[in-house]
């Protein structure tokens, strides 16, 4: 069972939901055991492995990536988002989030069309040195750590305990998949190839050695809200059996975790620790409220974890 890898889990609930669950998955518990093969989990990142206030982690990367385009096209500085990059406007950034989890996307697009454009043209390689970097050397705004040390280590540890026992973990994330692709294994235990997040579409051109696929300007998906089901099932052809967010964006995903006969565990990671994270619950009010009515169980970063990264 190995539940003792689950150190920086306090007794409670919600530990004891997570133990419950994958005894009754391995029959361990006296039931029929689920097929290895049925043993999909599905995690979303941004605010439930890793932290993403003030702002997600990516959106620190496009920004960078803004300032430098409009340093070397000043024109760019007078329209949005380049305006707010270049003026650190992270009240407009804020703003936009929480219109976003409203339902109102109007600067989003606005926001989606400047990411879009920034990485216009870009290879593929190029891209995925930038965000290695980037990821490798950034520090977080206010917690004095560097990004890569902003990832939650009971959620890491639920990742190993899952993978213990015959689990297969994926990252279904509205962050860009392949920004998360270079660090998946070493940070979370998680192959790239079950990293699922948002895309944009790609060109290939054959100009030597290989080749070079390219960013074009347009999206593929936003792996967000109702599209977060689509995707699994897409990757994967089935139910997952485990799911864990945070957010309104992850309600979708959390109800298509079910199984008649099979054990089924939906987490929702609350965030009410601001000694040692953040407390808020902008973005999952309605999250909360499902969870309640639908008996998820919901985990305490302040009273369910004994540390947090």
């Amino acid at each position: 069972m190995n539940a003792e890898l689950l150190s920086s889990w306090r007794d409670g609930p919600a530990r004891q939901a997570i133990v419950d669950f994958v005894e009754r998955a391995g029959g361990q518990d006296g039931s029929a055991a689920a097929a290895v093969e049925e043993r999909v989990a599905v995690f979303d990142n941004d605010g439930t492995l890793w932290c993403e206030k003030p702002m997600p982690i990516q959106l620190d990367f496009i920004l960078r990536r803004l300032v430098e385009l409009a340093q070397a096209q000043p024109e760019l500085r007078e329209r949005q988002p380049w305006k707010a990059a270049s003026e650190r406007d992270y009240g407009w950034l804020s703003a936009l989030i929480a219109e976003h989890y409203a339902g109102n996307d109007t600067n989003v697009k606005t926001l989606a069309a400047g990411i879009l454009s920034a990485f216009a043209g870009m290879s593929v390689d190029e891209f995925e040195k930038r965000s290695d970097d980037f990821l490798r050397s950034a520090q977080h705004p206010t917690l004095g750590r560097r990004y890569l040390q902003c990832t939650y280590a009971p959620m890491v540890e639920l990742l190993g305990y899952l993978e213990a026992n015959g689990f297969a973990n994926y990252i279904v994330s509205g962050g860009g998949r392949d920004f998360m692709r270079p660090i998946s294994q070493e940070v979370y235990g998680i192959p790239r190839e079950r990293v699922i997040g948002s895309s944009t579409t790609f060109t290939y051109t054959s100009d030597g050695p290989g080749g070079t696929i390219t960013h074009r300007p347009e999206a593929d998906y936003l792996d967000d809200g109702p599209e977060k089901p689509v995707r699994i099932w897409n990757r994967t052809g089935r139910r997952p059996m485990l799911a864990a967010g945070n957010s309104n964006g992850d309600i979708p995903m959390l109800q298509f975790t079910h199984h008649a006969s099979k054990p089924t565990l939906r987490l929702l990671v609350v965030h009410d620790d601001a000694e040692r994270e953040f407390d808020y619950t902008t973005g999952a009010e309605q999250a909360l409220k499902e969870a309640e009515a639908a008996g998820w169980t919901t985990v305490s970063m302040r009273n369910d974890w004994t540390t947090v990264f």
